[in-house]
């Protein structure tokens, strides 16, 4: 093992996952570890997907939507089309999750107001069962 390489044990540590989660990730073809014997090493590119693989999970992209949008670094055109496929499915990601966010809001505020109409509702009963 040399300084350019992580053994499964240091990738854990260094991004907070789980061996697992890795295996699956390689499994998925995302990630692509050197094998020697039983031992994965990771090398810095794996390294690099895998920073945009959490990202991705973090702002909601699919495993399939992160593939393919790694799979375009190979296209050979200096990252161009992979950055615009990139650009166009975050739009589209941002939009549902603020269309999302907006819903969200408009379900607290109903909450709020049925929480303040049913607090004057228990005050009313309350008032009227001590009043009888």
């Amino acid at each position: 093992m040399n300084s350019d390489t992580m053994t499964i044990r240091q990738m854990c540590d260094a991004f907070d996952v789980t061996p697992r989660t890795l295996r699956f990730y390689e499994a998925k073809e995302l990630l692509f570890p050197q094998r020697i014997g039983q031992k994965r090493l990771f090398t810095k590119r794996d390294r690099a997907r895998l920073k945009l693989i959490l990202r991705g999970k973090r702002f909601g992209f699919s495993l399939e939507e992160i593939r393919q949008l790694l799979d375009l670094y190979y296209k050979g055109d200096s990252q161009l089309h992979q950055l615009e496929q990139t650009f166009d499915v975050a739009r589209t990601r941002l939009d549902d999750m603020e269309r999302q966010r907006e819903e969200l809001d408009g379900a607290i505020t109903d909450l709020h107001d049925q929480l303040k109409w049913l607090e004057k509702m228990i005050v009313t009963m309350r008032t009227s069962r001590k009043a009888g």
